[in-house]
């Protein structure tokens, strides 16, 4: 394989990836663009694999301190490489969000939930998990007032909201629709603590071009596409 080949960007080129075990999707590129609005000091990526989605934010802000967990080792030294290769400090920690044992909170939570299911994949990621488990998990590690930000198949979006409307408030979503009349993915961001009420956009085209060509977060594609 070349060096052109082993090698594949995101948001314009902004993001480079090493072809590997897992190559991240549009899925990441959403999800950093949508916490990219956010201001933080710390963020966690719960479920990190190749490092798609926690790059991708670190080319939208200026982040002093980011943190990936991932059950698989395979998925962290990939990561790992990805992240020297873009130049990005991330503290990686080889544990299962279901049982991590820490005191760590931050500013941001980030992830992309596992909705596969079936058999194990060779990279040894999660698989089946338990939706609300998970984000009840990820949750905890939010700091008071903080923001937890994810990207779920439309089909989870019951569980995933439940779930947050227990401790969080400022519910925030977004539905990613492509050629099908029916939402595809959905974004969806929260604080923990706030009584904040819930808002939903209308709804984006999952190959918009200002977020994945462009590298604008949904703020900033949201207002170009107004001045249109």
């Amino acid at each position: 394989m070349s060096e052109k080949q082993a090698i594949f960007t995101l948001m314009g080129g902004r993001v480079k990836i090493m072809r590997g075990i897992y190559n991240p999707t549009c899925d990441a590129v959403w999800l950093a663009a949508f916490a990219g609005d956010i201001s933080a000091k710390s963020v966690l990526d719960v479920g990190i694999g190749t490092g798609g989605a926690i790059l991708c934010l670190l080319a939208h802000r200026d982040i002093q301190t980011a943190v990936g967990i991932d059950i698989s080792q395979k998925m962290l030294e990939e990561c790992a490489k990805n992240a020297e290769l873009n130049d990005k400090k991330i503290e990686l920690i080889k544990a299962d969000i279901m049982t991590w044992r820490t005191n760590n909170t931050f500013d941001l939570v980030i992830t992309n939930p596992p909705y596969f299911h079936g058999t194990p994949a060779q990279h040894n990621a999660h698989h089946n998990a338990d939706i609300k488990k998970w984000m009840a998990r990820a949750i905890a590690r939010v700091r008071p007032r903080g923001t937890i930000c994810t990207i779920v198949d439309a089909a989870m979006l019951a569980d995933v909201v439940a779930t947050l409307a227990k401790k969080c408030g400022d519910i925030t979503i977004l539905p990613l629709f492509s050629k099908r009349n029916t939402a595809e993915r959905v974004l969806v961001r929260a604080r923990l603590g706030t009584r904040g009420g819930t808002v939903i956009y209308n709804g984006m085209d999952i190959n918009c071009e200002f977020v994945l060509r462009d590298g604008l977060t949904i703020d900033e594609a949201l207002a170009k596409m107004a001045r249109k």
